[in-house]
């Protein structure tokens, strides 16, 4: 199973960009987007590629999902 993260794009610099998610950086390529990116923009990311670009509403949808179920994974570690 994969799992492609949202992301904000914080720099770009040609085909290369830096996305931010819960505050750590990466640098990735856009060379598979098939439109353009701006910094800002929230994009999901695959194996190092931005694949696809997301509205700003459901990337922190699933962002916030993703908290909560690291959240929950957390907590039950702690019970154990």
């Amino acid at each position: 199973m994969c799992l492609a993260v949202p992301s904000r794009i914080v720099e770009i610099d040609n085909l290369l960009a830096v996305v931010d998610v819960y505050g750590a950086r990466k640098e990735i390529s856009l060379l598979l987007m098939p439109e353009e990116t701006r910094i800002g923009d929230y994009v999901l990311v695959h194996a190092g590629f931005a694949i696809q670009k997301v509205d700003e509403d459901a990337a922190q949808d699933a962002l916030n999902l993703i908290r909560e179920i690291a959240e929950a994974m957390e907590q039950e570690e702690l019970k154990r």
